[in-house]
């Protein structure tokens, strides 16, 4: 999420340090900065943390905490007023599981135009596009609080005594033009709103609103949308339809409905400020409240869980500045956490804001204690763990295949396609698969035999098994994992072992064919293979990628040796003619040296 630094320092009267600085307090106390960029930071929030932190309050409050540098005013802890109510516009809702809260804020005689200078530099310094200044005050209000909001344009709605929105779920074959003009099509499981007078959806809830409503320049009375969506089924409503917007990233990560209030109250004093109009009312279906849950946490729990020292005092320190309300019992802190953290549930989360204030830096290492008993080794995990150490040893590569067969046993329930029904009863026929493959490309692979294996389930007699198989030049075979470390196996892991080689370069793979040469000649006894390899890689030029020898023997003073050359392009395919003319520039720079060719 991109943080502007002096959109955060609206939160505070004291200067804030400069940008490096916050990202370093953030990153040590907090969260990654992905970049710093002229006063931009990058803050990637942790899934745990989007109730709250998708904001620049969010933000803003944390930095308050880690620096201890008080807010000017939280519009979180203020008083919030949803004055006056209206009879003008009423809000069903047929799932309220689906959507816990829906304010609709009507606003008449506004006048669209361009935003102030102040409101697109805000906007446009984290990415945003500045469309109007109705539009533009929802998406500030989003980026400051964290609550999407949405703008209706009433004049393109039913009126019938009164306007009428709906939420529910979408009708099969539903179409909606949405506003990045393009038309979707609505499974009936996605959740809509709707204008119930003319039963038409006007929106994809928690996602994205729809064209025939959106603000233009002739709009003078407008509804604003600040409601609460669930987080599933707005995820599964923007994956679905490929459409994910700030809006659904945010609902994704589950926020409190408490928090539509403050961006409903928010948003419409701003509007007025931007557009002028009057707030006709509001109406705000709320049906089911939410619990709140204190969380207890002992002095001796934190230290446990910390592996730390601190005080009764440290702990109030940290809390107090993180804003948690808390009171003591017997050595307990009892913290009341405010509607915006849902991620405040057992005594471990509030060890782990303790320790992240305090800083786990100051936190001195301390020996584990003792095991009150020897561990126990799981059999399977440590035969798996030999065999893999021993083949890789060994020159082998492990694989890991499909575990779905065309036959088998055990027929799965969801299957992924109609080819494979089954779960695997062998690891032969994959492995025999993999080993052809790899064949194939041995060349390009440098490889002078492919040597595979692979350690994973069967299903087979009823049970799960895990079994272990290799694949090389003497066929492909499988034993049970556990035999083969009781010597009782009859798979034979004794070949010989590969010395280690030195760092190699990595590089991706050309999506081009590679052509094949091998050259052999005669040289005189005691020629080293590297200096003939030099010969060959100077005079090949860049197309040859792997080069290395194969074969070698003496008969009488000379010595006869063979390479494997491969040549590849990058962004061609090569030719005959290709790897001819590379193979006549080598073979007279070998001739020049005195070497036979054979």
């Amino acid at each position: 999420m991109k943080v502007s630094r002096e959109w955060l320092q609206r939160y505070f009267e004291k200067p804030l340090p400069d940008a490096e600085k916050l990202a370093d307090a953030l990153t040590f106390h907090a969260f990654e900065i992905e970049s710093v960029e002229k006063d931009i930071l990058d803050v990637k929030v942790t899934p745990n943390r989007g109730h709250d932190c998708l904001s620049h309050r969010g933000i803003a409050k944390e930095l308050s905490a880690i620096v201890n540098v008080p807010m000017k005013g939280d519009p979180l802890r203020m008083e919030v007023s949803l004055t006056p109510t209206t009879n003008e516009v009423s809000v069903s809702i047929d799932e309220t599981q689906l959507c816990p809260r829906y304010i609709a804020g009507l606003i008449r005689g506004v006048k669209v135009g361009p935003s102030p200078h102040w409101l697109r530099n805000f906007l446009e310094s984290i990415g945003q596009q500045s469309i109007n200044n109705i539009v533009d005050a929802a998406n500030f209000v989003m980026f400051s609080l964290g609550q999407p909001l949405h703008a209706f344009d009433a004049g393109q709605l039913s009126k019938k005594e009164g306007y009428a929105i709906g939420v529910r779920r979408a009708k099969v074959g539903e179409k909606l033009l949405a506003l990045d003009e393009k038309e979707y099509v609505l499974a009936e499981n996605m959740l809509v709103i709707t204008d119930r007078h003319a039963e038409a959806a006007i929106g994809i809830a928690g996602v994205k609103g729809g064209k025939p409503t959106g603000i233009s320049e002739t709009t003078t009375d407008i509804i604003i949308e600040s409601a609460n969506f669930d987080g599933v089924s707005t995820r599964k409503s923007a994956s679905a339809l490929k459409l994910r917007t700030d809006a659904s990233s945010r609902y994704e990560q589950v926020i409190s409905p408490d928090l539509c209030a403050y961006g409903m109250r928010a948003v419409a004093d701003l509007i007025l400020e931007l557009a002028g109009g009057e707030i006709a009312g509001f109406v705000d279906e709320y049906p089911t409240k939410p619990e709140r849950t204190a969380v207890s946490a002992t002095i001796a729990s934190i230290n446990g869980i910390l592996g730390s020292a601190l005080t009764d005092a440290d702990v109030g320190n940290a809390l107090q500045r993180l804003d948690l309300r808390f009171t003591r019992s017997d050595d307990a802190f009892v913290v009341e956490p405010p509607f915006e953290r849902l991620d405040l549930a057992i005594p471990e989360d509030i060890a782990e804001e303790v320790g992240r204030i305090v800083g786990y830096d100051t936190i001195k290492p301390s020996e584990l204690p003792p095991l009150s008993k020897k561990p126990e080794i799981n059999p399977d995990f440590f035969a798996a763990e030999r065999a893999r150490e021993d083949l890789i040893a060994k020159g082998y590569s492990e694989v890991c295949t499909s575990v779905f067969a065309e036959k088998g046993e055990r027929v799965v329930a969801n299957k992924v396609d109609g080819v494979k029904p089954y779960l695997r009863a062998t690891l032969v026929d994959g492995l025999t698969d993999a080993l052809e493959r790899n064949r194939r490309i041995k060349d390009i692979l440098g490889l002078n035999d492919v040597k595979l294996f692979e350690i994973g389930a069967v299903w087979k007699g009823g049970k799960e098994t895990t079994m272990l198989g290799t694949a090389d030049e003497k066929g492909v075979r499988e034993e049970l994992l556990e035999k083969v470390y009781r010597g009782d196996a009859s798979i034979q892991l004794g070949y010989e072992e590969l010395p280690l080689s030195s760092a190699e370069r990595y590089q991706p793979f050309s999506k081009y064919p590679f052509i094949v040469r091998d050259i052999a000649m005669w040289v005189s006894a005691g020629t080293e293979e590297e200096d003939v390899l030099d010969l060959i890689r100077k005079n090949a030029g860049e197309l040859l990628v792997k080069s290395h020898l194969f074969d070698q023997f003496e008969k009488g003073e000379r010595m006869s040796l063979a390479f494997r050359l491969v040549f590849q392009s990058f962004d061609r395919t090569l030719t005959d003619f290709d790897a001819n003319e590379r193979m006549e520039s080598m073979s007279a720079a070998l001739k020049a040296k005195g070497f036979e060719i054979r």
